[in-house]
């Protein structure tokens, strides 16, 4: 049975989303239909907008969210109507050789998340010019959607959904980045770069995994302000200024650990960064940039001769149905800030402003209500 659904859609680059009534159709094989409740402003949806990250449009955007599932499909196992869950940006099928690994955030079915259909090229969602995608395979702008199972995690029902919708991507990108990526130790100075909603999370896991000092750089002075909210020892405006208190903090020998968490990736921050980092250090880049543009330009004596370590990180290296559960038990038990960075909330057809608020510094992490 086919339902419709008022939902956010972007068609062109460059554009805002409109909303338009879409038609729902009934979940499949292992598909499921949710109930959008909450969905999180992510800067993604942003890169999507203006072309940095390429997607088969018309789309509707939105990665970050929480739903109550209403139906589903025949072969379905993980859930049922009734159950609340949280979505994941990246599915885990449970089966490729990324998932039985324990890698999760590398699932093979991950490699059509922008291409706006199914696993199984099934497009769910329809309008008056015929087909419509969903930005990561869900979509969460919408009051309605289909996604596949993979896409889903279980939580519990006392568990408030619109916190819960955070640990869908912004959360455990964050936090991973410092904990899992970075491994940060015990006793170790770690610089973040960029305290929107994933680096105040990576400054929540650094914290948590027992840094010593955590030195974070941020233009934006609110965000600097609250950064000590989530953790941070000291948050200056610039690079140059966090050197000089790193180098004052270790006696010369750098950062342990740096993580970029910028909006976007440039080379002046990855050289900042590499800058920043002690012989032997490890740089985390979670920042984002166009595909086509070069984000290290860097000489390689750099590199080999301190034996500094550069890598990347997808979603903190988590793994959604192992590290959505236990971060949210980690909100109940007070021991991670959720509510906290909730800075607005918005209704679905305020989502453009919601994000113009984001550009303009203004957010750590804007909230839509769809219902």
């Amino acid at each position: 049975m086919t339902r419709t659904t008022t939902a956010a859609v972007l068609h062109r680059v460059g554009e805002e989303m409109r909303l338009e009534e879409l038609d729902v159709a009934a979940p499949q094989g292992r598909e499921v239909l949710l109930a959008y409740r909450y969905a999180g402003l992510c800067r993604s949806d942003l890169h999507v907008t203006d072309g940095t990250i390429a997607g088969r449009l018309p789309m509707v955007l939105g990665h970050e969210g929480s739903a109550i599932v209403e139906a589903v499909g025949p072969l379905v196992t993980r859930v049922e109507p009734g159950d609340h869950v949280v979505c994941s940006f990246i599915p885990s099928c449970g089966t490729c050789r990324w998932c039985a690994s324990g890698r999760q955030v590398l699932c093979d079915a991950g490699a059509a998340t922008m291409r706006g259909h199914l696993p199984g090229e099934s497009w769910p969602l329809s309008g008056s010019g015929g087909r419509v995608g969903a930005m990561c395979q869900l979509g969460t702008f919408s009051q309605y959607g289909v996604v596949h199972e993979g896409s889903v995690v279980r939580i519990e029902s006392h568990i408030p959904l619109d916190v819960a919708a955070l640990v869908g991507c912004g959360v455990p990108t964050g936090w991973g980045s410092a904990v899992n990526a970075a491994a940060v130790h015990p006793g170790e100075v770690v610089v973040v770069l960029g305290a929107g909603g994933i680096g105040m999370n990576a400054v929540q896991g650094a914290r948590a995994a027992g840094a010593r000092e955590v030195v974070v750089v941020e233009p934006v002075e609110f965000k600097r302000d609250a950064a000590h909210l989530f953790g941070a020892s000291v948050s200056v405006a610039d690079a140059a200024a966090a050197r000089e208190l790193v180098m004052n903090l270790t006696v010369g020998a750098g950062a342990d650990k740096v993580i970029i968490t910028t909006s976007t990736n440039t080379p002046e921050i990855s050289a900042a960064a590499v800058d920043l980092v002690a012989k032997g250090g490890t740089v985390v880049i979670t920042a984002m940039a166009a595909f086509t543009e070069p984000a290290l330009v860097l000489p390689t004596p750099m590199i080999t001769m301190l034996s500094k370590t550069i890598r990347g990180t997808a979603y903190g290296d988590c793994s959604p149905t192992r590290d959505i559960p236990a971060l949210l038990a980690l909100h109940q038990e007070k021991k991670l800030l959720l509510d906290e960075l909730i800075t607005r909330r918005y209704r679905l057809e305020q989502v453009n402003e919601g994000y113009r608020d984001l550009e303009a510094g203004e957010l750590l992490r804007g909230l839509v209500e769809i219902a």
